[in-house]
């Protein structure tokens, strides 16, 4: 094995340590060779055991996991793509062609130090935080890691971008400005459903009962059924769909990215800033918050089961609370017709 570092002499008569691998080098601060041979032999020592201890550990994994040794991150990435299907696995191969991930995609599992993540995670985005944390507990599930890369108090927190609701000004812009009919009448939708992307443009004419003029559908996401009644600006946009199979034939096979990137284009037209598609949930959840709209509906409308959630997509309505009085004053009989028995004539009845 070769050594690490190696010593000379420079013509000042000092003692200097050059690294092999690096080229580097420092002056071991001493004129005689005893020392200098010393400081040699500790330092190629220091760096030869943690190699050793790595070769048997090596030799210890392979005896009970053949493959331990070859085993890469990109195999963990390959092995994760395989457990998934759909529109998640489409996320998960988009992700680990991230350019962060790629000194991580060589190195075997065994070699992998907190300082190999800390580097991705540092160069990375917030999706690379998201994900490599999601290869790393999958790895650790598998039995492929000894012990954690990073405790898991130790990873970096997951920072989002602050999200906000579209505007009805900005969503009115954004139409107009859209020169597709399809893919106008599809923001129209977003608006007045409040429903995710992927959701509304897979809509079918048959999720429409016209009968009951009741819109139902179950989300991609969770499972969750919502039912929403057709109102008269719902009516109008759905009128003008087609009247059987998908409603969005063309919207419905482009990709997410795809649909996302054509709305981003359309909004940095506008210089309209901070906002996506999912922005129209943000909006419906608001609209429904400031006008009253019990929460049991707006929870059957977004497709979600905890409370929690929707509060979070309203959390930034601007609500005005009505005075108590006005309250007093609409009494359950405002909408009944009062009838004055004392003074109602008794009517016989018919032989």
């Amino acid at each position: 094995m070769t050594e690490k570092y190696r010593v000379f002499r420079r013509a000042s008569g000092v003692w200097y340590i050059q690294d092999r691998e690096t080229g580097e080098q420092h002056s071991l601060r001493t004129r005689k060779e005893s020392e200098a041979l010393r400081l040699l032999h500790a330092r190629n020592e220091a760096h030869r055991q943690p190699g050793i201890n790595i070769q048997m550990a090596r030799a210890y994994l392979s005896a009970i996991d053949p493959a331990a040794a070859n085993r890469t991150w990109q195999f963990v990435m390959d092995e994760v793509v395989k457990t998934v299907k759909g529109p998640t696995k489409d996320r998960w191969l988009t992700a680990i062609k991230d350019e962060a991930y790629a000194p991580l995609k060589k190195l075997p599992l065994a070699e992998t130090r907190a300082e190999h993540f800390l580097k991705a995670l540092h160069g990375g985005t917030v999706a690379t935080n998201v994900f490599l944390r999601r290869l790393h507990n999958f790895a650790l599930d598998m039995n492929w890691l000894l012990g954690p890369v990073i405790p898991k108090r130790q990873w970096p927190e997951v920072r989002y971008k602050d999200k906000r609701a579209i505007t009805a000004d900005e969503h009115r812009r954004i139409v107009d400005r859209e020169p597709n009919p399809e893919r106008r009448l599809f923001y129209e939708l977003c608006w007045h459903l409040g429903g995710s992307q992927g959701d509304v443009a897979l809509l079918r004419a048959e999720n429409v009962d016209w009968k009951q003029r009741l819109l139902s559908y179950r989300r991609k996401k969770t499972g969750e059924l919502c039912q929403i009644q057709v109102g008269a600006e719902v009516e109008k946009v759905l009128r003008l769909l087609a009247p059987t199979g998908p409603l969005f034939p063309y919207v419905s096979g482009v990709r997410v990215c795809d649909r996302s990137t054509e709305f981003k284009k359309r909004c940095r037209g506008l210089s309209i800033e901070g906002v996506t598609l999912h922005s129209y949930r943000y909006s419906w959840a608001e609209r429904a918050k400031a006008c009253g709209f019990p929460e049991r509906y707006a929870q059957q409308a977004l497709g979600q089961s905890s409370k929690a959630v929707h509060r979070a997509y309203a959390a930034n309505a601007d609500v005005r609370i009505p005075s108590l009085e006005d309250y007093e004053r609409k009494t359950p009989t405002d909408n009944f017709v009062v009838v004055d028995f004392r003074q109602a004539k008794a009517v016989a009845p018919s032989k």
